[in-house]
């Protein structure tokens, strides 16, 4: 089901520092997710989303971005899609993350976005344009099996399809690389599936590999996660209640031999395991008069 609602607000200051996507905001045009991956920590009951299969369009989420981004004084990162992927199908009727990339290039600020789409590639003509100033897009990509895949995000686009994307936009100059997260215990914690993955990363020009041997599980999350365990994987539930218990990190017990493997691999292959990230600074006072001046049509 599919529901247009306002928002009161659209871009949010993430908590400093953020460290691994160099993050100064973060935005969701959507709230919900069509792509429905069987682990995905947004159903835990901390967000408070009754219904993570309906999604919310905010309809007026590009008007409050084209009032709001104009008055920001520090450029920095605009994370796109923290609890949802913003590129799930409904974006293509929709179109919002389009709009909302025309304002940023507009704007001259930088993007990141995870996804597990390659729906991404329509935009590539705005993601170059803000590349030159920083754009990255992390592919979450946790199996190299198009057929497991299917089975925990039913609803995203196969793991092949992501590689082929991921390949496309290293092509095209545009930053990119892979999340490697999570890694579900019992199911994906395999040495072939790490090699696998890192080989394809390396081969689809991932410029970094940000890797988790393990998943997220709390209250909500959890509970939808062990549902589909016994329907797609049944004994599994009985391993992770056994080994992790109530825990919120529940790391692969192979941990240490996949990442000595990991390890290897990118230093083979030269991939670093941090992303190069946008350093925030103040806008400068002549070039906010410069933007008025672009806004009300009296640049070049």
């Amino acid at each position: 089901m599919i529901k247009e609602i306002r928002t009161k607000t659209i871009l949010n200051q993430v908590k400093q520092p953020e460290p691994y996507f160099g993050l100064k905001y973060n935005m969701n045009l959507y709230r919900g997710c069509q792509h429905q991956c069987i682990y995905c920590d947004s159903r835990s009951e901390c967000y408070q989303i009754e219904d993570f299969a309906e999604i919310h369009v905010k309809v007026n989420a590009i008007d409050l971005l084209t009032d709001v981004l104009p008055r920001k004084r520090v450029r920095g990162t605009i994370g796109f899609g923290s609890m949802n992927d913003t590129y799930m199908p409904v974006e293509r009727k929709y179109q919002m993350t389009r709009r909302a990339l025309e304002l940023v290039a507009q704007h001259h600020f930088p993007v990141h976005i995870v996804t597990k789409s390659d729906l991404v590639l329509r935009d590539i003509d705005l993601l170059q344009e803000i590349s030159k100033v920083y754009a990255a897009i992390s592919f979450t990509i946790t199996t190299i099996d198009d057929a497991l895949a299917n089975r925990v995000e039913p609803g995203a686009p196969t793991s092949s399809s992501r590689f082929r994307a991921m390949r496309a936009l290293a092509d095209a100059g545009v930053l990119t690389g892979l999340t490697m997260m999570p890694i579900l215990p019992f199911i994906e914690d395999t040495v072939e599936n790490i090699t696998g993955l890192v080989e394809m990363a390396h081969n689809s020009g991932a410029s970094y590999i940000l890797p988790w041997f393990g998943m997220s599980l709390r209250v909500g999350s959890r509970d939808y996660y062990y549902e589909k365990l016994d329907q797609l994987f049944p004994g599994i539930k009985k391993e992770y209640i056994r080994q992790f218990g109530g825990r919120y990190e529940c790391n692969s017990p192979h941990w240490h031999k996949l990442d000595d493997v990991f390890q290897k691999l990118v230093y083979s292959y030269r991939i670093p395991t941090q992303m190069p990230i946008f350093t925030p600074h103040r806008i400068g006072k002549a070039e906010k008069i410069e933007k008025q001046l672009y806004l009300f049509g009296e640049g070049d």
